[in-house]
């Protein structure tokens, strides 16, 4: 008889997933010391993330925004923080701390965040999206 690799039987039959993991996790009481130290590489990375934060925190809380594209999963080309020296990699936008703009949660919302860092949302931007998209509100109205 082959050795059953997940214990439990209420997720064979039904959709359990807190029942699942609750059978079949196993839980670690020790402590860190089985992980490896950070490599030069890794601190070397995280230096820079550092400085960029400095950066970000010098220019009021905003270093960049990209006010020609909206949020989504695959609107933005790869972004890196040093490429050459990145094993995993895969920033939200195509540069370090360069945040988006995401109307999908209310537009005002998004427009006053860009306002207190002294950017104004483009008409054509704003437009396009209250034509072709709605914003969770929007939905919620609609409904």
């Amino acid at each position: 008889m082959e050795r059953e690799l997940f214990k439990g039987k209420t997720w064979q039959n039904t959709i359990d997933v807190y029942g699942f993991i609750l059978d079949n996790y196993t839980p670690y009481y020790g402590d860190e010391s089985f992980l490896a130290p950070a490599t030069k590489r890794t601190k070397d990375l995280w230096n820079k993330c550092l400085k960029l934060i400095e950066e970000e925190k010098e220019k009021g809380g905003l270093l960049d925004v990209d006010l020609t594209t909206f949020s989504g999963i695959n609107n933005f080309k790869p972004g890196y923080i040093d490429k050459e020296n990145e094993l995993i990699y895969g920033l939200q936008t195509d540069a370090p701390l360069k945040r988006i703009v995401n109307p999908y949660g209310g537009m005002r919302v998004a427009e006053k965040a860009l306002k207190l860092h002294g950017y104004t949302l483009p008409e054509e931007m704003k437009d396009t999206f209250l034509k072709y998209r709605k914003t969770h509100n929007d939905g919620v109205f609609d409904v």
